[in-house]
């Protein structure tokens, strides 16, 4: 059997902190012979009309789904999760409360950041919007700060501002309310939709990750899949991953958290999902791969 590129099943656009249009995900896609691509933006569904009529117009499949925030409560603070939902019906009442909820909430939270950061550098609320490509329909964030710092001169590149004024452990950070993980799989299989933790072992946005027992509990919930291959899972959490995902029947996934290459570093296609694996995800899904 001839060996293909598979699909990369965790893409931003700038409907969220990407820097792309979905049209040029669908391009960059084609033009790096992956078998297929998911639109991801961060709680969120607006982008979907456009990456669909883009990935129609190329010829390059497409699933449309999105990529939420969650968190796992703790006695003394919380595990932050991220959970990517594919193919999911975008008219499910529980996943669309929950979407205008954060939403919401990420709005208070970026406005809040913004008003502190401007007691000492040129940033305001109107440069931090300039930033948003869609304008309202964007799910304004962090990324969006760091884009008018470096517009305002105060740093070189978006990585600079995370790096410096934007850290989560630096003065400024507001946390965001958010549902937790297990509400929100179990909203987007209400919505038939199919779901998996991204970067389930990644330390570098959390001290601890989810145990096997949380994930366990994810399970019963409904999980439907890991993203084992993401550039921020550790060999021996990809290994850990793995070994869960097949105790449990879990489909494995892989995706690059691509944002563009001015958003982030991450490659479109540098960690993907083989054709089989995608099929599957097609069959669970509640409306067809593009």
């Amino acid at each position: 059997m001839e060996k293909t590129l598979g699909w990369d099943l965790h893409c931003h656009t700038v409907f969220s902190d990407g820097t792309r249009t979905p049209l040029q995900l669908v391009q960059e896609a084609r033009e790096r012979g992956l078998d297929g691509v998911a639109i991801t933006d961060h709680d969120t569904a607006a982008g979907w009309t456009e990456a669909v009529n883009a990935a129609r117009g190329v010829g390059m499949p497409l699933i449309c789904g999105t990529e939420m925030s969650t968190h796992w409560p703790l006695s003394a603070g919380k595990i932050s999760v991220h959970v990517l939902a594919w193919l999911y019906n975008p008219d499910g009442r529980q996943l669309v409360e929950l979407f205008a909820r954060t939403r919401q909430r990420r709005l208070e939270r970026a406005r809040t950041m913004v008003a502190n950061l401007a007691r000492d550098y040129p940033i305001s609320w109107e440069s931090v919007c300039d930033q948003a490509k869609e304008g309202g329909a964007t799910t304004i964030g962090r990324p969006h700060m760091a884009d008018a710092l470096v517009a305002a001169g105060v740093y070189r590149t978006r990585a600079d501002a995370f790096a410096g004024v934007l850290s989560k452990r630096g003065p400024y950070y507001v946390s965001v309310e958010t549902p937790t993980v297990t509400e929100a799989i179990r909203a987007i299989k209400d919505a038939g939709g199919v779901a998996a933790l991204a970067h389930g072992g990644s330390f570098a946005r959390n001290r601890v990750v989810l145990s096997d027992d949380q994930i366990r509990a994810c399970v019963d919930c409904g999980l439907d899949a890991l993203e084992v291959n993401h550039r921020e899972n550790s060999p021996e959490q990809r290994t850990r991953l793995t070994k869960l995902a097949q105790r449990w029947g879990l489909l494995v996934t892989g995706g690059s958290d691509w944002h563009g290459q001015d958003g982030k570093p991450n490659m479109l296609g540098e960690n993907s999902t083989d054709v089989p694996t995608v099929k599957e995800i097609a069959r669970r899904g509640a409306i067809p791969v593009v």
